[in-house]
């Protein structure tokens, strides 16, 4: 690679095969939507004691360490920076040209998850999360750990982290005094690739307009304002005064996530689009 990652500090930090990850590289989000310049800075601060154990416990996994991953076992606090300036370099290559995508599927994911709570209760959502999670109303069972997760051991609570990248397994992370991290694959990322496919609406367009039906086609997935507007090319102020008709006409609902406010398609809206479409 000409960026040179294949040969750099993540190259020797993540293996190749999977396993154990340092925890140092992946901090405990401050927010819901923390900003890489906010992960990078945590990652430049990460106390030395927490980077040594890490790097030790890497070591047991691999077998051994080699010179770059010892020299930064001696010296975090120097080349740090270094680690964290190749994780901004990755991102920019690999994934900020899809983010925007990306991160549709997991705010749509944090969609469900809140709605599957609000209607049946946590219980429901922990079990609804994969199949080797169960929930007895007092503790939380994992096949793969020995030891169920109770309300005194998760402490603060316990974070749910959709991914695009876990694959079906789970990834688990207890750090104290950071809450307990269950990663887990986001509903929908099996077509996060796909080419979308085109809706025939245009017997809708003729009863809500043009733009109307374009925002309603392009709610596949929940998204903002900002986002509509981009994919659209429509203007800020017409995406919010199209969206405010249609949340009036009940064919969209609005629900906050974080910082953003995500629009999303109504049963009522499937319905409409479905019968344009037939």
């Amino acid at each position: 690679m000409a960026a040179g990652l294949d040969r750099g500090w993540l190259n020797e930090l993540i293996p190749p095969s999977g396993g154990y990850i340092p925890d140092f590289l992946n901090p405990a989000p401050t927010g819901p939507a923390p900003t890489l310049a906010e992960e990078r800075d945590a990652i430049q601060a990460a106390p030395a004691d927490r980077v040594r154990h890490d790097l030790d416990h890497l070591a047991r996994h691999q077998g051994t360490l080699g010179p770059r991953l010892r020299a930064l076992r001696n010296n975090p606090q120097g080349l740090l920076a270094k680690v964290a300036e190749e994780v901004e370099t990755y991102w920019g290559l690999a994934l900020a040209p899809y983010w925007t995508r990306i991160r549709a599927v997991l705010d749509a994911d944090i969609l469900y998850r809140a709605r599957l709570a609000a209607e049946h209760g946590t219980g429901h959502l922990l079990n609804d999360l994969h199949t080797s999670l169960s929930w007895d109303n007092n503790a939380l069972r994992m096949a793969r750990r020995k030891q169920p997760l109770t309300r005194t051991t998760a402490g603060t609570g316990l974070l749910l982290i959709p991914s695009a990248f876990t694959g079906a397994g789970l990834r688990t992370r207890t750090t104290p005094p950071d809450p307990p991290q269950l990663a887990y694959q986001a509903r929908g990322v099996g077509s996060l690739w796909q080419a979308r496919p085109v809706t025939r609406a245009d017997a809708l367009s003729a009863v809500l307009g043009r733009s109307r039906t374009l925002l309603l086609t392009e709610l596949e997935i929940p998204a903002s304002t900002t986002q509509l507007a981009h994919r659209t090319g429509l203007s800020l102020a017409g995406v919010s005064q199209y969206l405010t008709a249609l949340r009036n006409a009940g064919l969209v609902s609005a629900h906050r996530a974080g910082r953003s406010v995500l629009y999303a398609r109504t049963t009522a809206a499937e319905v409409l689009l479905r019968a344009a479409s037939a």
